[in-house]
C-alpha cells in the first residue's frame, strides 16, 4: 500500500511533531484593568465599617490592607486599655478613613451614584454600625445594674451584672465594661475583708485589725460607701459571739481601736457598747466555773464600772462578792497547807475568810497546823475537813516540857539510885478567828498525864527529865479552852 504525496512542510526525523505541534499562535498583551468608578458616598459609608469596604469598593487593595494594618492595633488598644483617649482616637482614625474614603472617590473622573456600591457599603456598615450602637448601649446598661447593685451594698448583684458583659462590649465600650471590672474588684477585695473579720470572730485581733484596714482602703475609693457599710454590718451582725470571753477581747478592740474612717468607727464602737455588759457577765460567769476567780473579779467589775446602769448590774455584784470569797479561801487554804511550823504558812501571815463560821461561845470547829502529835488525838468533831467550814486555824509548835509533876527515884543499869523528875507537856498554841483572820488565843497548854511508871526505858545515860504520858482525855481538856469560847 503506498501513500500519496505529502504537500506539507518537510522536516527530519529528530524534528517529528510532537502534542504541541503546531505551536499555539501568540497571546495578545492584556490592557490595563481601569479602576473602579466609585461612588463617593458608598466609599464613605463602606469606610465608616472599619472594615476598608469603601477602598474595596473603588478596587484599592493596598489602602485596605494599610488601613487593617493601623485599625486592628487601635482596636486591640482600645480593648486592652480601656480607656476614654482609646477611643478618641480610634474615634478619629474612623473620622479620617471616612473623609479620605470621600475625598479619594470624589477625585475619580468618573466618579457618581452607583445604586449596587450604596447597597453594598449600607449591606457591610450597617450591621456594624448597629451592633457596635447596640453593645454601647447595652454596657451602659450593665453599668447602670452595677451602680444600681453597688448603692444597694449588694455585691452579690454586682458580680451578676458585671457578669453579662462579653467580649463585644469589651470592644465597643471598652471604658463602660472596664468600670464595671472596678466595682467587681472593689467587692472582690471587700470579700477578702470579710474572710479576715470572721476569722476575727475566733478571737485572732490580728485577723481582725487586718480585716478593718482592708475596709478602709476600699473606703476611701469613691462609691464604695454603701458595700463596705453592707459588709461591716454583716461582721458586726454576727457578735456577740458563743464565748463570752472571746466577746469581751473582741468588743475591747473595737472600743479601743486605732482612729479610722467615722463609717467604721461609728458602728463598730457602738456595736461595743451593746454587746460589751452582756459578754461581761457571761466571761465571769465561765471564769467562775474555772476557778479563775481573779480574772471573774475583773470581768463583774468592770461591767458595774463601764455600765452601772446595766439590768446586769445586780448580778456583777453577787459575782464581785463570790468571787472574792473564793479568792480569799483560796489564799487559806494555800497558807494552810503552807504551814508547817509556828514561823510559816498561815501561822507567819494570818487571812481571812469573810465566809467562815463565826467565833463564838461553844465549840468551834479548827483547822490544827503544824506539829499534830497531840491534835491527832482530839475529837473528829473538833476539826474541819475544809477551810470553808473552820471558825478557827490554831497553830501548834512542837511540844516541850512545862510545869513539874513529881520526882521519882530509880535504879539504872548499874544498880546506882537516880531520880527523874516528870513535868506536864506544854504546847504553844495561836488561835485566829478564820472570818476576821485576827487572834483570838496566844498560849501555853500544860498536858496532864500519868508520871513515874514502873519502868523506864532509855538509851546511854539516864534522863533526869522526862514527860508525862498524856491520854486523849488530857490532851482533850488540854486544848478545850482553844477551841471552846
Amino acid at each position: 500500500m503506498t501513500h500519496p504525496p505529502y504537500d506539507g512542510p518537510e522536516y527530519s526525523e529528530s524534528e517529528s511533531p510532537g502534542p504541541d505541534w503546531p505551536p499555539a499562535p501568540p497571546r495578545e498583551p492584556r490592557e490595563p484593568r481601569e479602576p473602579r468608578e466609585p461612588d463617593p458616598l458608598a466609599v464613605a459609608v463602606g469606610n465608616a465599617s472599619l472594615l476598608g469596604a469603601g477602598y474595596l469598593i473603588m478596587g484599592r487593595r493596598g489602602l485596605f490592607w494599610g488601613a487593617a494594618v493601623v485599625t486592628v492595633p487601635l482596636v486591640w488598644l482600645v480593648a486592652a486599655k480601656a480607656e476614654t483617649w482609646c477611643e478618641l482616637v480610634l474615634l478619629l482614625w474612623w473620622a479620617v478613613v471616612v473623609a479620605h474614603g470621600w475625598r479619594l472617590a470624589r477625585r475619580h473622573p468618573a466618579a457618581g451614584p452607583r445604586r449596587g456600591q450604596r447597597v453594598l457599603a449600607l449591606a457591610l456598615a450597617l450591621p456594624v454600625l448597629v451592633t457596635a450602637g447596640w453593645l454601647r448601649f447595652d454596657a451602659h446598661g450593665i453599668e447602670d445594674a452595677v451602680e444600681e447593685a453597688r448603692e444597694d451594698g449588694d455585691c452579690v448583684a454586682v458580680v451578676a451584672a458585671q457578669e453579662r458583659v462579653g467580649f463585644g462590649h469589651r470592644l465597643a465600650a471598652a471604658p463602660v465594661a472596664a468600670r464595671g471590672d472596678t466595682v467587681v474588684e472593689a467587692c472582690e477585695r471587700l470579700d477578702a475583708a470579710a474572710g479576715y473579720l470572721s476569722g476575727g470572730l475566733t478571737g485572732d485581733l490580728d485577723m481582725l485589725k487586718t480585716g478593718f484596714g482592708r475596709l478602709g482602703t476600699v473606703l476611701g475609693e469613691p462609691g464604695n460607701e454603701r458595700t463596705v457599710e453592707a459588709t461591716l454590718k454583716h461582721f458586726l451582725g454576727q457578735l456577740p459571739t458563743e464565748d463570752g470571753c472571746r466577746t469581751v477581747r473582741i468588743a475591747d478592740w473595737l472600743r479601743d481601736r486605732e482612729s479610722g474612717p467615722e463609717d467604721l468607727s461609728d458602728p463598730s464602737s457602738a456595736t461595743a457598747a451593746r454587746i460589751a455588759p452582756e459578754a461581761l457577765m457571761e466571761c465571769g460567769d465561765t471564769l467562775m466555773t474555772d476557778e479563775e476567780w481573779a480574772n471573774a473579779r475583773d470581768r463583774y467589775r468592770r461591767l458595774l464600772d463601764e455600765h452601772p446602769a446595766d439590768e446586769r448590774a445586780e448580778a456583777a455584784r453577787e459575782g464581785v462578792r463570790k468571787a472574792g470569797l473564793a479568792i480569799e479561801l483560796d489564799n487559806v487554804q494555800d497558807l494552810v497547807t503552807a504551814a508547817d511550823d509556828m514561823n510559816t504558812g498561815y501561822c507567819r501571815k494570818p487571812a481571812k475568810y469573810s465566809q467562815a463560821p463565826a467565833y463564838r461561845k461553844g465549840t468551834n470547829r479548827a483547822l490544827f497546823v503544824g506539829d499534830s502529835e497531840y491534835t491527832d488525838k482530839l475529837p473528829d468533831g473538833w476539826h474541819a475537813t475544809d477551810a470553808a467550814e473552820a471558825a478557827l486555824v490554831v497553830c501548834v509548835d512542837s511540844a516541850g516540857m512545862g510545869n513539874t509533876v513529881e520526882t521519882c527515884q530509880y535504879r539504872d543499869h548499874d544498880e546506882r539510885i537516880r531520880s527523874i523528875t516528870f513535868h506536864q507537856v506544854e504546847v504553844r498554841v495561836k488561835a485566829y478567828a478564820l472570818r476576821t483572820g485576827k487572834l483570838v488565843t496566844d498560849r501555853k497548854l500544860q498536858i496532864s498525864g500519868s508520871s513515874c511508871p514502873y519502868f523506864i526505858s532509855y538509851y546511854g545515860s539516864p534522863p533526869s527529865r522526862r514527860s508525862v504520858t498524856p491520854t486523849d482525855a488530857d490532851v482533850r481538856d488540854a486544848f478545850g479552852p482553844v477551841v471552846k469560847r
